[in-house]
C-alpha cells in the first residue's frame, strides 16, 4: 500500500471520528485535531518537532480556557499551526468574541491570533456535517495533487469557507487556494500562510537531512493580503494574515 493511500485512509478516519464526535459531544468547542497527529505525520511536517508538540498543546490548553468561559451561544473551533491560532465558529456577541480572542491569546507559546468568530446563531449540525465533509474533499485532494506538499496545509472548513493554513511557498499556496476551490460546496478560501522562498525550504531540508538538530521555527514572511478581511486588525510583523479568496 503507498504512503498516498494510506493519507487518505487516514484522512477518512479522522474525518469520521470529526463527525462522530460533533453528534456526542457535550461541550460545542472543537480543536484542530490535536490528537489525530502521529509519528508519520511528524516526520514530513514542515514544522519542527517542537512547533508541532507547541501546536497540539496550544490547542488543547487553549480549549480548556475557552471552556471556563463558554455559554450557550459559543460554538468555537481552535486551530493552531505554526505557533499561529486560527479561531472560527460562532459567539453570541462582539464582547465574547474579544473574551475568547484574549483568552486563547494568552496560552503559552501563542505567536498570533486570527480572530474568525462570527456573531450570530451557531450552525446547524447539517452544516457542520457538511463543512466536515468538504474538510475531507480538500485534503484527499490536495494528496492527489502531484506538484505539491499537501502536509504544509491544515484545513479548516466553516459554513462553506475553508481555511487554509500552512507554511508553504507562494506558488504552492495559490496551487492550494485553486485546488480547494475546484471542489464542489466551497464558496469561499481563506489562506492563513506563511510563506517561504524555494531556498528557506531547501535549507531547511538539508539541515534536517543533516546530524544537527532539525531548525527552529520561526515567523516567516506572511502572504501579501489581496483584501483586508472586514474589521480585521493588520497582522503582526512576519506573521500569517488572511486573505480572502472568492
Amino acid at each position: 500500500m503507498t504512503t498516498t493511500s494510506i493519507q487518505r485512509i487516514a484522512l477518512a478516519l479522522t474525518a469520521s471520528a470529526a463527525l462522530v464526535a460533533g453528534l456526542s459531544a457535550c461541550v460545542p468547542l472543537v480543536v484542530g485535531g490535536a490528537a489525530a497527529v502521529g509519528v508519520g505525520m511528524v516526520a514530513t511536517d514542515r514544522r519542527s518537532s517542537g512547533a508541532q508538540i507547541d501546536d497540539q498543546g496550544i490547542e488543547l490548553r487553549g480549549g480548556a480556557r475557552v471552556r471556563e468561559i463558554a455559554n450557550d451561544q459559543m460554538y468555537v473551533s481552535i486551530t493552531s499551526f505554526n505557533r499561529q491560532v486560527l479561531l472560527t465558529g460562532t459567539v453570541g456577541s462582539e464582547a465574547d468574541k474579544r473574551r475568547v480572542e484574549e483568552v486563547v491569546r494568552r496560552v503559552d507559546n501563542v505567536r498570533s491570533v486570527v480572530n474568525e468568530l462570527a456573531v450570530g446563531p451557531s450552525s446547524s449540525f447539517q452544516q457542520r456535517s457538511n463543512d466536515t465533509f468538504i474538510s475531507g474533499k480538500v485534503k484527499a485532494s490536495l494528496l492527489d495533487a502531484k506538484d505539491i506538499f499537501a502536509n504544509s496545509f491544515k484545513i479548516t472548513t466553516e459554513r462553506s469557507t475553508v481555511y487554509l493554513m500552512g507554511l508553504a511557498t507562494r506558488r504552492e499556496t495559490d496551487r492550494a487556494t485553486d485546488i480547494a476551490r475546484g471542489v464542489a460546496g466551497v464558496e469561499k478560501v481563506v489562506r492563513v500562510v506563511e510563506v517561504v522562498s524555494e531556498a528557506e525550504l531547501a535549507n531547511q531540508a538539508a539541515q534536517q537531512g543533516g546530524t544537527g538538530p532539525a531548525p527552529a521555527s520561526r515567523s516567516s514572511v506572511p502572504l501579501p493580503p489581496m483584501e483586508p478581511l472586514p474589521g480585521s486588525a493588520p497582522p503582526p510583523a512576519g506573521g500569517a494574515s488572511a486573505t480572502p479568496v472568492r
